[in-house]
């Protein structure tokens, strides 16, 4: 069960990165437009394309922590004896989950911290540039769990875009 929750939140991730992704590319079409056609620079264009970028990155970072896509040093772990592995493997992902929930106590703080201020150029708090540390940190302790209980059940997580 934790696998099919964890799939469809990693599916949801990556149809949410491209949407962000796609927004991105509309914002700064749309900031040259303003610019060098209509002669009247749109100010919020840049500030809410960086925003997005932001939780793109949030999304594609859970997504590859899943995915085991981030940097790993599994040829050394290979060549340990099984007993070992299986040992430093579970120890490789509970020192991530708790980067990962070092991410989400983190965001929390400085989002709070800033969440009185607006952003100058877009009608949100100022804070919310930290809401996608937090949603990373969520996503990779999630994701961290899910492969510790697959480590000590004896299966594989299978990639989301398969």
């Amino acid at each position: 069960m934790l696998t099919k929750l964890c799939s469809f939140v990693a599916k949801l991730c990556l149809v949410l990165a491209v949407i962000g992704l796609l927004l991105v590319v509309l914002c700064v079409q749309w900031q040259v437009i303003g610019r060098y056609i209509l002669n009247d620079t749109p100010t919020w264009a840049e500030n809410l394309a960086m925003l997005l970028v932001l939780f793109v990155t949030a999304f594609g970072l859970g997504v590859g922590v899943r995915d085991a896509g981030h940097i790993g040093l599994e040829s050394l772990v290979v060549l340990l004896p099984e007993q070992w592995r299986l040992r430093i493997e579970v120890l490789i992902h509970a020192l991530v989950a708790g980067f990962g929930a070092l991410m989400i106590h983190g965001g929390w703080v400085w989002a709070a911290a800033k969440w009185s201020e607006k952003k100058p150029m877009l009608p949100v708090p100022d804070g919310i540039d930290y809401v996608p540390i937090m949603i990373a940190g969520c996503l990779i302790l999630l994701f961290s769990i899910e492969h510790m209980v697959a480590l000590f059940r004896g299966v594989e997580v299978e990639p989301v875009w398969n």
